[in-house]
């Protein structure tokens, strides 16, 4: 099974206009700067695929249900042009609850009480475990992608769907990979957030990496 595992395009959460509108995570939509970068990042891969004669026929476009996953994977499907394309609840983003579009820096002073407890959790079982306030932990995010493989390993035993084109968000990405691999929660504190539109392959059992820095 072949697998392009693709975070979506700059953001008005990514560039900070969000912390004024307070759009809800969901809603949030790319930047023109993001759908640039998507709509130019789908032409290098669909150029990628031919070059290295990965077979398109079969393909199969997964997809968070959120606006900015959405926007991301029609601009690189300009240049893919696959006609398969699904979305699933369990490709979301990490649920930042209280935290939810407040810049990271703000926490402690608007929820002191709330953000004392979240760096508690932290400092004794680590950045893995630790749950955000009536939010999700990276942990949280690994079950449930966990049960969106077992969804893929079925289209692919029974219906032959070998590649994949999997648009989401920078924690699920890696909780993905951690999953795919069996890395450990080490591996997750190490590894660093992909930026947008970055690129990973998985051929097969092999992790292939960003392969569009």
């Amino acid at each position: 099974m072949h697998i392009f595992l693709i975070r979506h395009g700059e953001s008005i959460g990514n560039d900070g206009s969000n912390y004024v509108k307070r759009i809800p995570d969901h809603l949030v939509t790319l930047t023109e700067k993001g759908i640039k970068q998507a709509h130019d990042a789908g032409i290098w891969l669909a150029e990628y695929c031919q070059k290295n004669a990965i077979c398109l026929d079969n393909a199969r476009i997964w997809r968070s249900p959120y606006c900015r996953t959405r926007q991301t994977s029609d601009e690189f499907n300009f240049s893919l042009n696959i006609k398969d394309i699904r979305e699933d609840i369990t490709l979301i983003e990490q649920q930042f609850g209280l935290f939810d579009s407040v810049p990271e820096e703000q926490w402690g002073d608007l929820f002191p009480h709330e953000y004392e407890e979240y760096q508690r959790q932290r400092q004794n079982y680590g950045k893995f475990y630790a749950r955000l306030p009536l939010g999700e932990s990276p942990f949280d995010v690994a079950i449930r992608v966990h049960q969106f493989m077992g969804t893929i390993h079925r289209d692919y035993e029974k219906h032959g769907v070998n590649t994949l084109f999997v648009f989401t968000h920078g924690t699920t990405l890696r909780t993905f990979l951690l999953r795919w691999f069996h890395y450990s929660p080490e591996w997750f504190h190490e590894e660093r957030n992909p930026k947008n539109c970055w690129i990973r392959e998985i051929d097969g059992h092999k992790d292939c990496g960003y392969i569009n820095l």
